[in-house]
């Protein structure tokens, strides 16, 4: 280049009026006013106004500028003036100056672009993906990856400020069985062995606190191959935190204090500090989530009790069985919904696991429609009160096991509090759910399984139940929940070898392989482990959050699709036979049918 910029094009302002400026960026927008060509030069800082006035640019240079087309990499040089009274644009930061070139360089032109750069509205996101070079170029990627810029900032220096070290763990790693399923590295100088992606840095982080490093974090990469949604990514980023010689109130109230700042130097929000903790229990029975979203109502309530001597067989029934029967009190909604919207909620009901929606509309003679024929008016009338519902309200029941009533009506809860406008999406809703169960039974392989991971402390108390009765063991867990998505999750660890092993005994682990998949763990249990916890959190979930979109791929540079694909550069994608045969890797021949390259996009640029 011959000549070097000098400010950025959304540094420009009033009081840089007849300096002399050299910008550089993007061609926004071309306009040809009467002989006079305007442009808007973008870079990440934002637009400036650029004028080529043939009365003060040289021919030569006007004739380059009227060649200027969307996304030309241009240089300019030339002098900022105010704008004419009126002709400011109150929407630029730099929307009371302009810059009158005298001097232009195109460093690049460019193809006509696939799609608009001003917004991704109405664009294919496979075709953002694809194009992601290009999509990065907009203003609304550029604000986002500054903020995720920021908030790792702020998080580093808040730990630092409070003796945290930094350190990077290993990426290639032994496969644990730790809930999803691990991402296998095959080694070539170890034929038939592999390493393991990194789940998650825990043992290493336990590991560093037996290691006498006390204050742990790092800001990681981790991998799971598992199905993808919205808030989910095969790889993601984690901030992880590790103390040692602390409790659970330590550990929470030095993440309250961390959300607290990060909230106060982002989005300008003042945190109530100590955030209200909510337990587990209480959380399914009230909201019928472990991630419950309380910025609106529609709570859950258990009428089992009410109405189990009825002469309604799916609720009495039910309810000998050991089920439950639980609704939802939706005030307003029997006058407002026709029957469709209704027959809707018992559609959703049943993709949702249920095996019927039960529902009733009360008026001032009682309840019409839906289960009402069943039951007199004295039933009627205790169901009504112990629901507080009022004539006009709609109450909504499932019968069925507590697990079944809490999924179905905590998902109908969450579709009925957007249809009804009841969430108000710019208050933030920050909680803590605790009181854990230690363990989940898995009813599909017949098994209990640790509701966070194998290495959760149990409460002191509950440990002797560990062999015994799995189900009443309780955590010394902890997830941290915002407006109705968690966004971390932590416990105390175990930190002594017998509660270890016990623990890995209750999994169905065998000691040999206990042994064979954790013995470099345990054995580091037997030279001193302090008691030691901490936390993770889904630092991408965060940035969703704090940003205001609905998905994942929006806060991360380069993200996969849902089918874990990356659409810009073809992968996963085959391997040469050269490469296999140094892995010591040959497909099945059912694998070789099913190998199919990426599609590729017809849009020729």
């Amino acid at each position: 280049m011959s000549f070097q910029r000098t400010c950025y094009c959304g540094e420009l302002r009033a009081e840089n009026i007849d300096e002399e400026a050299v910008v550089c960026g993007w061609v926004h927008r071309r306009r040809d006013h009467g002989g006079v060509i305007f442009i808007d030069l973008r870079d990440r800082t934002g637009l400036v106004q650029i004028v080529f006035n043939p009365e003060i640019v040289r021919p030569e240079q006007f004739s380059e500028a009227e060649k200027l087309r969307n996304e030309y990499v241009v240089q300019v040089k030339g002098t900022v003036r105010g704008r004419l009274p009126g002709m400011q644009n109150p929407n630029l930061a730099t929307g009371d100056v302009e810059l009158y070139a005298t001097k232009l360089q195109v460093l690049n032109e460019a193809k006509t672009p696939p799609f608009v750069i001003d917004s991704h509205s109405g664009v294919d996101e496979s075709l953002r993906l694809k194009y992601r070079y290009l999509d990065l170029r907009r203003f609304e990627m550029q604000e986002t990856l500054a903020l995720r810029h920021r908030v790792s900032k702020l998080i580093r220096d808040f730990l630092d400020a409070r003796g945290f070290w930094e350190i990077e763990t290993p990426m290639l790693t032994k496969s644990t069985p730790e809930g999803a399923r691990d991402f296998l590295v095959p080694s070539r100088v170890q034929p038939g062995q592999f390493y393991a992606l990194p789940q998650s840095p825990q043992l290493f982080k336990q590991l560093l606190m037996m290691g006498g490093i006390d204050r742990y974090f790092q800001i990681v990469r981790c991998f799971r191959d598992e199905d993808l949604r919205a808030d989910r990514q095969p790889e993601f980023t984690q901030l992880d935190i590790e103390m040692a010689f602390v409790d659970r109130d330590d550990i929470m109230t030095l993440i309250e204090e961390l959300i607290a700042f990060i909230f106060q130097e982002t989005v300008g929000e003042q945190v109530e500090l100590p955030l209200r903790r909510l337990a587990y229990a209480d959380a399914m029975a009230r909201f019928g989530s472990d991630k419950p979203d309380t910025r609106f109502g529609l709570e859950i309530q258990d009428v089992s009790d009410v109405v189990k001597d009825t002469g309604f067989r799916v609720f009495s029934e039910t309810i000998k069985a050991g089920g439950h029967v639980r609704g939802i009190n939706v005030a307003g909604a029997g006058s407002r919904f026709v029957r469709r919207e209704i027959d809707e909620l018992v559609e959703l009901a049943s993709t949702y696991g249920s095996k019927g929606l039960l529902w009733l509309i009360v008026t001032d003679e009682g309840g019409k429609g839906g289960i009402t024929k069943f039951f007199d008016s004295d039933e009627l009338s205790r169901l009504t009160a112990a629901m507080e519902a009022k004539s006009g309200d709609l109450l909504i029941f499932v019968a069925d096991r507590a697990q079944v009533c809490a999924d179905v009506l905590g998902r109908l809860r969450l579709y009925l509090g957007e249809k009804l406008g009841l969430i108000d999406h710019e208050r933030w809703d920050l909680l803590w759910v605790v009181d854990w169960p230690l363990f989940e039974y898995n009813e599909t392989e017949g098994r209990w399984e640790a509701a966070h991971h194998p290495f959760t402390a149990p409460l002191p108390e509950d440990i002797e139940l560990l062999g015994k009765d799995p189900e009443r063991v309780r955590a010394q867990a902890y997830d941290l929940v915002l407006n109705g998505t968690e966004v971390g999750g932590g416990s105390i660890r175990i930190h002594r070898r017998e509660v270890q092993e016990q623990m890995f005994a209750a999994l169905g682990l065998t000691s040999a392989e206990a042994e064979s998949k954790f013995g470099f763990f345990l054995d580091a249990f037997d030279y001193g482990a302090p008691p030691h916890g901490g936390i993770a959190w889904g630092f991408d979930r965060l940035i969703m959050l704090l940003a205001r979109t609905d998905s994942l791929r929006d806060v991360i540079a380069f993200p996969k699709t849902a089918s874990a694909q990356d659409l810009m550069t073809g992968a996963p994608s085959l391997a040469m036979e050269e490469q296999l045969s140094e892995l010591h890797i040959r497909l099945t021949p059912e694998a070789q049918k099913r190998v199919k390259p990426l599609p590729v996009s017809s849009h020729d640029g």
